[in-house]
């Protein structure tokens, strides 16, 4: 497997990440058959694996560490902290408190003694960035921490980000973790431009868009079950207009896998890896069969015709809602900051 520059690092990462949400109560709870899953992807060639300490309350940074024992020095290891890990009001988010204590966790329950990518999971607009930068630079002076990145960042934020950094003398994020699959194209509006302008690194998440890409989601067929439409069901209700559309999309972009003849999911995910900005594509299989399905996604060559008949199924920089884009700021999820009170 090839390896690519991650943004301006000279970090060598392979195309295909796995990411690890799958592994503990979210999907796979058999700790054993999640660490044969993640030995296989090594073995396949990936050398980048990506966590949160969220998922599964910390299991799943858990069964990473496992899966590492003898092999730590091969592997990029990412992580991400800011989701409540518990009920007190200082169990999350992106102040100093919370991501000393979280980097210590993060670290304990993955058995090492650092973390080559640290990324903050989501912005967090209770906490002045320079803070967040602040407490993250400390960690790469200590050495728990090599490098840092964001996930689900805005364009604005990314920026900000980037001018506190120059202008205070904080280290930098270098990479950017976004959605973005062909269901999922809203980044290529500002996004992915700006990671470009910024030499940053692009890892996005979800390349088979929670699911809607792995070739069950089709016209006529019973809904695919999802574990991850329990815990978002805006994304999966089908009575909804956005869902339905979406619905249609994915039953074309099956079709046309099919005359191509490569499988729907390697197609998403061959297609993710296709674009300039991007580094790499965070695979999340829950079990073997899952994983082996989309490892010959880095062999796959996407035609202009195949790219363009993309391009009129799903036109560039659409979402299909914005439930699909992992985060929506305070003037889009609260009603309340869009209305002036009246007096």
């Amino acid at each position: 497997m090839d390896h690519r520059s991650l943004g301006r690092t000279g970090l060598k990462v392979s195309p295909l990440c796995l990411g690890a949400m799958m592994f503990g109560a979210w999907g796979n709870p058999d700790h054993a058959d999640s660490v044969a899953v993640i030995h296989a992807a090594l073995d396949a060639g990936i050398n980048f694996v990506d966590t949160a300490d969220v998922y599964s309350a910390g299991e799943s940074e858990e069964i990473v560490g496992k899966a590492l024992k003898g092999r730590r020095d091969d592997v990029v290891l990412a992580t991400k902290f800011y989701a409540p890990m518990g009920e007190a009001p200082n169990q999350g988010g992106s102040s100093r408190y919370w991501i000393m204590k979280a980097c210590e966790d993060s670290l304990r329950r993955l058995g090492t003694d650092h973390i080559d990518l640290y990324q903050v999971h989501r912005p967090d607009p209770s906490v002045d960035i320079d803070e967040t930068l602040g407490a993250l630079s400390d960690l790469v002076h200590q050495g728990k921490v090599r490098y840092l990145g964001s996930s689900t960042f805005p364009g604005s934020e990314i920026v900000e980000a980037q001018w506190t950094a120059e202008r205070r003398g904080r280290e930098r994020f270098v990479c950017e973790q976004p959605p973005y699959s062909i269901l999922v194209r809203g980044i290529e509006a500002d996004v992915l431009p700006t990671a470009q302008r910024h030499g940053m690194g692009v890892i996005p998440w979800s390349p088979l868009a929670g699911g809607w890409l792995s070739g069950r989601w089709r016209l006529g067929a019973e809904p695919a079950e999802s574990r991850r439409a329990v815990r978002t069901p805006d994304r999966y209700d089908l009575s909804k207009p956005t869902n339905q559309a979406k619905l249609a999309a994915a039953d074309a972009l099956g079709a046309l896998a099919d005359e191509a003849g490569i499988p729907l999911p390697q197609l998403a995910v061959a297609w993710v890896i296709r674009n300039p900005a991007v580094t790499a594509a965070i695979i999340g299989p829950r079990t073997m069969e899952q994983l082996t399905s989309q490892l010959p996604a880095v062999d796959v060559v996407l035609s202009d015709d195949v790219l363009d008949r993309i391009d009129e199924i799903v036109p560039p920089g659409t979402n299909f809602s914005y439930a699909d884009a992992g985060y929506a700021g305070p003037m889009v999820s609260n009603r309340w900051k869009r209305r002036r009170p009246v007096r």
